[in-house]
């Protein structure tokens, strides 16, 4: 005798079949962990606890994703829903997009051992140009069948599975409270989609995306395990990929830029521990030791500790971000990888391998640390700094005194420049540690206690930035005592800029232009060197410094070597940017728009295009190889050097 599906109430059916295909995406990832199982070596049962955590938060945005219309004609509060054709739509609708979302889940038990990662929306690209795409396909599904099979498989499950429970018409006692019930449900479903589909509530965490998956890993390998091949897809959708250019063949290429690292030393390895201090929008314009051509010479700036110790430190005469935003600096400083047009995090390319500072270092024995004061998962700072290579993240939810807490963003700098250091002084040598500073972000305030302590200026920025100043003087004040303080390379950096002050930096050369500091106590590392720095110019820098003796890749220069031109390169939205030579170079659509000399149209009103012909076909060709460099590593994945 056939047995009678369940009939329940429609929430209650609704949230079955919601938990059903999670179930599916579950089988999924174990599906597509065996089907690829040598390619994760190492994965221990007690790991598999936070990956599959982490796999249901990605699993529920997915399906979330995926669902929308099939919630949103569930929860409507009309009786149709309850009739028989009305039901049959809706599971069709079920059916095919769940169904499809399945087949691109098993899609990649095979398509990523070709690219070694989860597939993103540019596999359309990959595919689009194949007059013979059905038959392609249709070879795959034989060549690869336990794949096929599987699909099948889970197909079966899904359409067996729902017709387990239908739902059943209510016969409520008051219309009234039925449909009041019903319309207060429309909000709360909808808040329940909203959180699922972002990965969370906290208004200081982004919406997730594919880099966030490090946070449930202990190997960047092993991401690809906790995500899903929808979600990977739908995350980059509209976002941009990149164009295989051929400005130049491969020697040419080489001559002008080349990321491939192949040191030369003859001396020792040095290990000496490496701190470097991110300091949240701190534009080198609020710095008077950088800027001592404003106001008629008489500018001060609001950093006067900052401004000691540049005096026994060097830095530089130009220095700019890679990008305008927090996301762009963590892979510029840490990894050496700018982001183009597309912050790198929330790329296509975000889990592609790449060789990151503490993964470099922890060849050579160094233990590493992140530290944040913002809560866990901001802005997937946690989840980038697994993906660099960093053995520890200290967060807001590391921190014990939740009263340092600022109400907005995270705990202040100075309570949590304290717990930096006191975690300092308890690392085993050599360490590379590094911190993020939180409190110059808007609303702008400091702590109560300093209420007109620090210098106001006209733009309100600028008092946080001297509280923030502050704090880093308490921070050296309590290091300098330590016996490895004197043993260690400091880096001083922004992650972007901020509201400008002056009109000379109200353009694109100063709304770049940040601090890029190197302090080592006792050294002959001192004065400003009148050469270009770049954000993704400190971590070679800082390889060179110790005599690192491995090969690695690197977007950016070593500021140490003064025997070729040093440069910097960056993009706000389409428009290329490139600094050489006292001049900067814009770009759009790989065609030169403007040529300025920086250094003496301090405004940028005067366009030298087509009249520096020579300079100008030297930085054309300069950032043109600086494109096809960065395009083809990421599309290919070859961003480490292969053993």
């Amino acid at each position: 005798m056939k047995k009678r599906p369940f009939y329940g109430n429609i929430f209650f059916v609704l949230a079955y079949r919601i938990l059903l295909i999670m179930l599916l995406f579950t089988f999924c990832r174990i599906g597509f962990f065996l089907f690829n199982y040598k390619m994760f070596p190492g994965i221990s049962l007690s790991q598999f606890i936070p990956i599959f955590y982490g796999g249901l938060v990605f699993d529920i945005s997915a399906v979330v994703y995926i669902n929308i219309l099939f919630v949103l004609l569930h929860i409507i509060p009309l009786e149709i829903r309850y009739n028989d054709l009305y039901q049959k739509i809706l599971k069709y609708i079920y059916f095919i997009s769940n169904g499809a979302a399945i087949a691109m889940n098993a899609m990649d038990f095979v398509y990523y051992r070709f690219v070694d990662k989860r597939a993103t929306a540019d596999v359309f690209d990959t595919f689009k140009n194949e007059d013979n795409l059905v038959r392609l396909f249709l070879k795959f599904m034989v060549d690869y069948w336990p794949a096929t099979i599987f699909t099948f498989f889970m197909w079966f499950l899904m359409v067996c599975l729902y017709n387990k429970v239908k739902a059943r018409k209510p016969e409520p006692k008051s219309k009234i409270g039925y449909y009041a019930l019903n319309i207060l449900m429309i909000p709360a479903v909808a808040a329940l989609v909203i959180g699922a589909a972002r990965g969370g509530y906290k208004h200081s965490t982004r919406p997730i995306t594919i880099s966030n998956a490090a946070r449930y890993v202990d190997t960047p390998r092993d991401v690809a395990v906790v995500l899903n091949t929808p979600f990977s897809i739908f995350r980059t959708f509209g976002k941009k990929t990149l164009v295989r250019y051929e400005f130049f063949d491969e020697k040419k290429l080489r001559e002008l830029y080349n990321p491939h690292y192949i040191p030369q030393n003859t001396k020792p390895f040095s290990n000496e521990n490496v701190v470097i201090i991110i300091l949240e929008s701190f534009a080198r314009e609020y710095i008077g030791a950088l800027s001592p051509g404003l106001e008629g010479g008489t500018y001060k700036g609001y950093t006067p500790f900052i401004d000691s110790l540049i005096s026994v430190s060097v830095t530089f005469d130009v220095s700019i971000a890679n990008g305008k935003k927090s996301i762009d600096a963590m892979p510029s400083i840490l990894a050496s990888v700018p982001s183009l047009e597309t912050p790198y995090i929330i790329s296509h390319y975000a889990n592609n391998k790449i060789n990151g500072l503490p993964e470099l270092l922890k060849r050579k024995g160094y233990y590493s640390a992140f530290f944040h004061g913002a809560p866990n998962g901001s802005m997937g700072f946690d989840s980038f700094a697994k993906v660099a290579g960093f053995d520890d993240y200290f967060g807001l939810n590391e921190y014990s005194n939740g009263d340092e807490f600022d109400g907005m963003w995270g705990v202040w700098d100075e309570p949590f420049f304290d717990f930096f250091a006191k975690k300092l002084n308890s690392f085993r040598q050599p360490f590379l540690a590094s911190v993020f500073s939180v409190s110059s972000h808007h609303p702008f305030k400091v702590p109560a206690k300093y209420t007109g302590k620090f210098k106001k200026g006209p733009a309100p920025i600028v008092e946080v930035v001297g509280y923030t100043d502050f704090a880093l003087r308490e921070l050296f004040n309590e290091i300098s005592s330590s016996e490895w303080f004197s043993n260690t390379l400091f880096v001083i950096t922004a992650d972007h800029t901020n509201e400008s002050i002056h009109k000379e930096f109200q353009n694109n050369f100063g709304s770049y232009s940040i601090p890029v500091i190197f302090y080592k106590p006792g050294s002959n590392l001192r004065g400003i060197k009148h050469r270009i720095a770049q954000q993704i110019d400190i971590m070679p820098t800082v390889l060179s410094y110790l005599n690192y003796d491995e090969e690695y890749i690197a977007f950016g220069n070593n500021l140490l070597d003064d025997s070729y031109e040093s440069f910097a390169f960056n993009t706000s939205g389409s428009t290329y940017h490139l600094y050489m030579k006292d001049h900067i170079l814009e770009m759009i659509d790989n065609k030169p728009v403007g040529l300025y000399n920086y250094k003496k149209d301090l405004y940028l009103e005067n366009n030298l295009l087509g009249k520096e012909k020579d300079l100008q076909l030297q930085m054309e060709e300069k950032l043109k190889a600086v494109i096809q460099t960065y395009n083809i590593r990421l599309l290919d994945n070859n961003m480490v050097v292969k053993k």
